[in-house]
C-alpha cells in the first residue's frame, strides 16, 4: 500500500476525521495573543463571553436544544468518550488561555498558550495520524505526538526565549506536561505549566 493510500485511508477514520475537526477548533487559540497585544482587557472578556455562551449552548444541547452551528460543530468535534455528555474541551481551553493571561506577564502568557494551541493541538493530531509506539502510563500518548510537541513549542519558544536552551528547556516543560493522561484538563496545565517555565527563566 502506497503511503497516499495510508494516509487517505487514515482520514477516512471517523475517529481521525473527528480529531482533525478537534485540533484545528483548538489551534485557533493562538489568536489569543495577538488580540491580548492590543487590549489584554478586551480579549480576557471576549474568552469569558465565549466560554459562557458555550457552556450554555452545551446545557441546551444536552436537554434536546440544538444551537444551530454550534452544537453541530460540537457534535462532530466530539470523542466517543464524550458523546451524551458535555464536551468539556472548549471549556478548559477558554479557562486555560485566561489563566495564562492572568497570572503571567508577557511573553510567558503568550507562550504558554502557543503552547497549548501548537504544543498539544499537533501532538494529538500527528499521534492520532502517525502514532505507532504508545507511551507506558500516558494515556496512549505516542513517541511521535510527544516528539511534535516537543519541536512546536521549542521552535516558538526560539522566537520568544533570548536562548537556544530556554526554548529546549520550555519545550521539554511542555512535553511532560501534555504526557500526563488528565485528558480535557490539559488544557489548563499546560498553559499555567508553560507560562510558569517561561516567566522563571524570564525573571
Amino acid at each position: 500500500m502506497s503511503s497516499f493510500e495510508q494516509v487517505k485511508n487514515l482520514f477516512e477514520d471517523s475517529e481521525v476525521t473527528t480529531e482533525v475537526v478537534r485540533k484545528s477548533i483548538h489551534m485557533l487559540i493562538a489568536l489569543v495573543p495577538p488580540l491580548a497585544a492590543i487590549n489584554v482587557n478586551a480579549t480576557l472578556a471576549i474568552l469569558a463571553g465565549g466560554v459562557l455562551f458555550y457552556t450554555w449552548t452545551e446545557a441546551m444541547r444536552l436537554h434536546g436544544r440544538r444551537i444551530a452551528v454550534i452544537s453541530f460543530i460540537t457534535t462532530t468535534a466530539a470523542r466517543t468518550r464524550d458523546r451524551n455528555h458535555m464536551v468539556l474541551g472548549p471549556i478548559t481551553l477558554g479557562i486555560g488561555a485566561m489563566l495564562a493571561l492572568l497570572l503571567y506577564p508577557q511573553p510567558a502568557a503568550a507562550m504558554g498558550i502557543y503552547a497549548l494551541a501548537f504544543g498539544d493541538g499537533l501532538a494529538s493530531l500527528i499521534g492520532k495520524l502517525f502514532g505507532k509506539v504508545v507511551l507506558p502510563y500516558t494515556g496512549g500518548k505516542t513517541i511521535i505526538g510527544s516528539s511534535t510537541c516537543f519541536l512546536s513549542v521549542m521552535l516558538v519558544g526560539l522566537g520568544i526565549l533570548p536562548t537556544f536552551g530556554g526554548a529546549v528547556i520550555v519545550g521539554l516543560s511542555a512535553t511532560i506536561l501534555e504526557m500526563f493522561p488528565t485528558k480535557d484538563m490539559d488544557n489548563i496545565i499546560l498553559p499555567t505549566g508553560v507560562g510558569l517555565v517561561t516567566w522563571l527563566l524570564m525573571a
